[in-house]
């Protein structure tokens, strides 16, 4: 019983099918149809202005901090960022499929992300690149085990995107599912109860849209630190 209850809480993470098929690919493409562009129309509506408005204030707290040669990624981090966004918020509808609560999913982005930064830092400025293995001043007999302390820090940083995106929603997608079966248990048995429970489900229905947005900008904010370190 107790097996059966956790397979069906996790189904939910299951890449779904259609004849064969995984649909992962439509989840992945769908948010792309959902952000406005620009149009022929001479004067645009609320809702591209509103985006665009939303947009730059992004950038602008993106990409300030960096040089003049890290803003050549603002399109890349903010088509990544918006991306992110679209499918956490997507995940959040009734009888939708998550793809960033895929573990693969998240660190098919950070793994190439990462590396592109790391290879431009090579390329700009090798000597600072590889410096960072190195604290300056560092005592002699401490170098071996800083320069192997630095590169695992280093290579560390694309699991912790990925797992960090993935355990967060992850674990709020699991903890409404745990609520909402609660409510339908308690509900012929407690009513009082069973509507307590369902405003702190609604609660946490906002605390999930508010973490959907906060963690796919966490994602690109340590992106644009780890640009900033190699440009």
């Amino acid at each position: 019983m107790n097996l059966t209850m956790t397979l069906s809480l996790f189904d939910q993470f299951a890449t779904p099918q259609l004849l064969g098929v995984p649909l992962v690919l439509l989840a992945i493409i769908l948010p792309a149809a959902l952000i406005f562009t620009y149009s022929n129309r001479l004067l645009s509506n609320r809702t591209s202005n509103l985006q665009l408005f939303l947009i730059k204030t992004i950038t602008k707290q993106l990409m300030t901090p960096i040089n003049y040669k890290g803003q050549k990624w603002t399109m890349t981090l903010i088509s990544l960022l918006l991306f992110l966004i679209s499918m956490n918020l997507l995940g959040l509808l009734p009888y939708t499929f998550t793809p960033t609560t895929q573990l693969s999913m998240n660190m098919g982005l950070a793994i190439p992300m990462w590396l592109a930064t790391v290879l431009t830092g090579l390329r700009n400025q090798p000597t600072n690149s590889i410096g960072h293995l190195l604290p300056e001043g560092t005592p002699t007999p401490l170098i071996p085990i800083l320069i192997i302390i630095e590169t695992i820090s280093l290579l560390i940083r694309p699991l912790a995107l990925g797992v960090r995106l993935t355990a967060n929603l992850t674990a709020g997608h699991l903890l409404i599912q745990l609520i909402s079966t609660a409510i339908i248990t308690i509900l012929p048995a407690l009513p009082g109860a069973a509507l307590i429970t369902f405003i702190v489900l609604l609660l946490l229905t906002m605390l999930e849209l508010a973490v959907a947005m906060i963690q796919a900008y966490v994602f690109v904010l340590l992106l644009s630190l780890y640009l900033q370190e190699n440009v």
